[in-house]
């Protein structure tokens, strides 16, 4: 189902959503919403760099690409800069996506354990 795009172009849904997907295919930008999900006011940049410790450079091209994606919102005060994260859905995709990733690390971990209670086999010639 094509969707329309902010420049009148319409692109299907699929292609929407792997730029949500690529949008958090990076480590310091899932650390970046973990923080924000954290608390339920909006996060000053100050607060986000001292807990990530990303260049202050960085920091700012990480979140520029989660709001473009609308991933997250910005809002200034003085001359701070808040964010928070743009929808709970977000929060709810990222204790999904830390689900996923413990039952497959259990999976994995049952088959260790499995294949190392195999019986030994015989040396190599």
């Amino acid at each position: 189902m094509p969707t329309s795009s902010p420049g009148g172009t319409e692109r299907p849904l699929y292609e929407i959503k792997a730029n949500l997907f690529k949008a958090l295919a990076h480590p310091a930008r899932i650390r970046i919403l973990e923080i924000l999900s954290a608390g339920d006011e909006p996060t000053p940049v100050s607060e986000i760099l001292a807990a990530t410790d990303i260049e202050p450079t960085l920091l700012s091209q990480h979140l520029a690409v989660l709001k473009r994606h609308d991933v997250v919102s910005s809002e200034r005060v003085g001359n701070a800069v808040y964010y928070r994260l743009a929808h709970p859905s977000i929060r709810v995709l990222l204790v999904t996506a830390r689900s996923f990733l413990a039952d497959t690390l259990k999976a994995r971990h049952q088959q260790l354990e499995a294949f190392d209670a195999l019986p030994p086999v015989g040396d190599a010639p």
